[in-house]
């Protein structure tokens, strides 16, 4: 079985991933977004003394103006290109970094120009990665370097945020060495990445669709995708929210869930996607809403608990929360992948890399704005869109594949549904 053979040999999950130098290239440039990009807010208040909701405004129209820029990076996508694309969006981080060094104090324009370059090399990046995965790795394979690439991102993060709140007592000159140091590390990165010199031929590749027929359809998978992506931001905001809110607990607890989370997804993320590569991505999809949706009612029972007992059953469901996102993510992205003919991947990828940020965008607002109403409003909205997204993707014409052409190419088709 593939993902025996893969998860065994780490060389071989190695070269699945885009090999040494990519693997390098994707630690170097999590560490470096690790240093500055939970700090960004920060560094406008403090480095640049913009107000917060100017500073605020900023990142989010860096943010919007990202994903505006995903539809172009999935046709060049489209046209072959892999290495490059990736190596682009850490350039284009580059000018924001340095941007931000040059910005004057006060000026709250540039740091919007900053964020902006930022914000588009975030969203073009997701795409572009598995896009490369994708052109070297194949079936089941697949599956395990995506998820061993989001490890390893995870991990870089992780360490570059610790070894970033370790020099924030240096105050404003910690701040700009942070922002200088994420720079020297994305350009480093995308020396890394540019050096893998990996391109596709996508109208070599076989499909399912024949050479002139339309892009995959993934209207339902799209919108699930939408609600599936605020497990994302439960750790970071949510459960904040309600542990110093509603519960009135310490914010250590809220940075233990945040760093359990962390260590999860290092830890478990390629172990559980082999785990569940038995079942079809749909069904491992559909297993992702159930855990996720039993977490949020998870959490409702525990914010019932008042102070006390509150904060350590919050901080205990969390782990059940962090399987689902292990599960989503694991998943969800695989089965685009499969889905997508090899001309029309980079667009279908841009497409739900889009679906992901609108998500990640919305949910703060969606998530502060449901909690002042009580748990029930919360974590039981959260748990009921859930469910209705795992049920729409249970039984949307996404459900049923590829077809047995296109499943037998990826070699790993799954007779019980169609999707590998």
């Amino acid at each position: 079985m593939a993902t025996t053979r893969t998860a065994a040999r780490p060389r071989a999950l190695l070269r699945a991933s885009g090999g040494p130098r990519y693997a390098v290239a994707l630690a170097v440039d999590a560490l470096g977004t690790g240093l500055l990009r939970p700090f960004l807010l920060l560094y406008g208040v403090t480095v640049l003394r913009l107000s917060p909701p100017v500073a605020g405004l900023a990142m989010t129209a860096g943010v919007v103006a990202g994903l505006v820029c995903v539809p172009a990076v999935g046709r060049r996508l489209d046209r072959g290109a892999r290495s490059s694309v990736v190596a682009a969006s850490m350039l284009v981080r580059v000018v924001g970094a340095a941007l931000l060094l040059v910005t004057p104090a006060g000026h709250g324009l540039p740091f919007a120009v900053a964020a902006l370059f930022l914000g588009i090399g975030n969203q073009a990046w997701p795409a572009a990665h598995a896009a490369l995965v994708a052109t070297v790795a194949h079936g089941r394979e697949r599956d395990t370097a995506l998820a061993a690439g989001r490890a390893l991102r995870n991990a870089g993060l992780g360490v570059g945020a610790l070894l970033a709140t370790a020099c924030l007592a240096g105050g404003p000159a910690a701040l700009r060495a942070l922002a200088a140091g994420t720079g020297l590390a994305y350009l480093a990165a995308a020396a890394l990445a540019g050096s893998v010199r990996l391109r596709a031929d996508p109208a070599a590749a076989p499909d399912a669709e024949g050479t002139g027929g339309p892009g995959p359809r993934m209207g339902t998978l799209l919108a699930a995708n939408v609600v599936y992506v605020f497990c994302l931001n439960v750790p970071e905001i949510a459960v904040p929210l309600v542990l110093v809110t509603q519960l009135h607990a310490s914010p250590v607890w809220s940075a233990a869930v945040f760093v359990a989370n962390t260590v999860l997804v290092v830890a478990l993320q390629v172990p559980v996607t082999v785990l569940v590569s038995r079942f079809s991505r749909t069904t491992a999809l559909v297993l992702a809403g159930g855990v996720l949706a039993a977490s949020y009612l998870g959490f409702l029972a525990a914010a019932s608990l008042g102070h006390g007992w509150g904060a350590p059953a919050v901080a205990a469901v969390s782990v059940v929360c962090a399987l689902g996102e292990i599960l989503y993510a694991g998943s969800a992205t695989a089965l685009v992948t499969v889905l997508a003919p090899a001309r029309f991947l980079g667009r279908a990828l841009a497409r739900f890399q889009l679906s992901t940020g609108f998500g990640l965008a919305v949910s703060p607002a969606v998530i502060t704005t449901l909690a002042p109403h009580g748990p029930a409003a919360l974590w039981g909205g959260l748990a009921g869109a859930t469910l209705v997204a795992a049920g729409a993707v249970a039984t949307g014409k996404e459900a049923h594949g590829p077809s047995p052409v296109a499943a037998s190419s990826d070699g790993s088709a799954d007779v019980r549904t169609g999707v590998s």
